[in-house]
């Protein structure tokens, strides 16, 4: 089945994440959505995305093609009843459209409605992501280590509950607790876990990822592939190739790829009188309540934190923003931004893409073409939050 995973109705709640990247290529849980979108089908899917993301990301069409929302979560139940649909049929959920089979894009008015009555987890807004990552860890645990056996656990470590402990051929963990107890931890293909280091579960270490020595690790966390993490983390979500290499708090919050928070920089996930949060909404341009009562840090991609770093309660910063000076930053600091208080002023282009390339090439990896022209989108889509463009 050739299957397509679209960015559904709700992808502006999701900026700055999807800036730069499809729905399908966010993390949550121990996978992206199309990670696990693509171990339920057993196949590989293209994204239908912004069309300035479609260079990086093409679409794939066939004559015949399954259209998924990237964001829902999938089931046996769930990936069962899309392959039993038939042409111009589209299934719905509590409303919308969730997937469908056509040879061609179609509006939810082409298609004949099929309801869908089964509970099903489907993402509507950012702040979802770090909510909901407790369950969807539990659930992806079960289905990574399905049939599998973990590499032994070294003596000079202590794993409370070892049945739901996973460890891969490659990684080394020294002389650290963990307590699986709390929920399931994974730690992924040569990562490393420094000595000293305490890990409740759910948690999850992705390829080449490091903890660092000492750390102080509440789950439920996610961690992608290349990051080197320390200090004290708490429920939050880091998509991969960034930093938090030193001590500070980091709760309830979201980073994306290529970010680095500086030495002793710290997230203030909860407001001084315990009232709900409000969160910056780019598809409404105003801070709209969450919710929640904690909520932390939500950063684009190759964004950066100067050391001593104070982000204030349910915080937004966007892609390629420097970040510093003295007191709490702005809740909001838009894309291409240089400091973070009133006084900021606009990272020019030229030189975020030159840090851009140097990050990345200290990783073994290219600023292609590509990247940069989605960089350069989000600099002239993000123009009107910035004061002086």
């Amino acid at each position: 089945m050739n299957t397509i995973l679209f960015d559904s109705k709700d992808r502006n709640n999701f900026l700055p994440l999807t800036y730069t990247r499809p729905m399908a290529d966010m993390l949550m849980g121990m996978m992206s959505f199309r990670q696990r979108w693509e171990f339920f089908l057993n196949t590989t899917t293209s994204s239908l995305t912004a069309d300035y993301l479609s260079q990086k990301y093409p679409i794939n069409f066939a004559d015949d093609n399954f259209f998924i929302n990237a964001v829902v979560l999938p089931t046996n139940e769930l990936v069962n009843t899309i392959k039993q649909l038939q042409l111009n049929e589209g299934l719905v959920y509590k409303g919308d459209v969730i997937a469908y089979r056509a040879s061609t894009t179609l509006e939810e008015d082409q298609l004949v409605h099929i309801e869908y009555q089964e509970e099903l987890l489907v993402l509507k807004a950012v702040w979802e992501l770090f909510v909901y990552n407790d369950q969807v860890l539990r659930s992806d645990f079960k289905l990574l280590t399905k049939g599998r056996k973990s590499a032994p656990i070294p003596e000079h470590c202590t794993v409370i509950n070892p049945d739901q402990f996973f460890i891969e051929e490659g990684a080394t963990i020294s002389c650290s607790v963990f307590n699986a107890a709390t929920g399931p931890i994974y730690i992924g293909k040569n990562a490393e876990v420094m000595e000293s280091s305490s890990i409740r579960g759910p948690f999850f270490l992705g390829e080449h990822s490091t903890v660092k020595m000492a750390s102080k690790f509440y789950g439920a966390i996610s961690i992608g592939p290349f990051c080197k993490m320390g200090g004290e983390i708490n429920n939050s979500i880091v998509f991969g190739y960034s930093n938090k290499g030193h001590d500070g708090f980091l709760g309830n919050s979201v980073i994306g790829t290529w970010c680095n928070l500086g030495a002793d920089t710290n997230t203030s996930n909860l407001k001084n009188d315990y009232s709900m949060t409000r969160l910056w909404n780019y598809e409404q341009s105003r801070f709209t309540p969450t919710g929640q009562q904690f909520c932390g840090l939500i950063m684009g991609d190759h964004s950066k934190s100067a050391i001593n770093t104070m982000f204030n309660t349910a915080t937004v910063v966007g892609v390629s923003s420097t970040v510093f000076g003295s007191g709490f930053m702005k809740n909001f600091i838009p894309s291409f931004s240089w400091g973070g208080d009133k006084n900021s002023t606009t990272y020019l282009l030229s030189k975020a893409l030159v840090t851009a390339e140097r990050v990345m090439e200290r990783r073994a990896l290219v600023l292609d073409d590509q990247d940069k022209a989605i960089l350069e989108a989000v600099f002239e889509q993000s123009k009107s939050y910035r004061k002086d463009s």
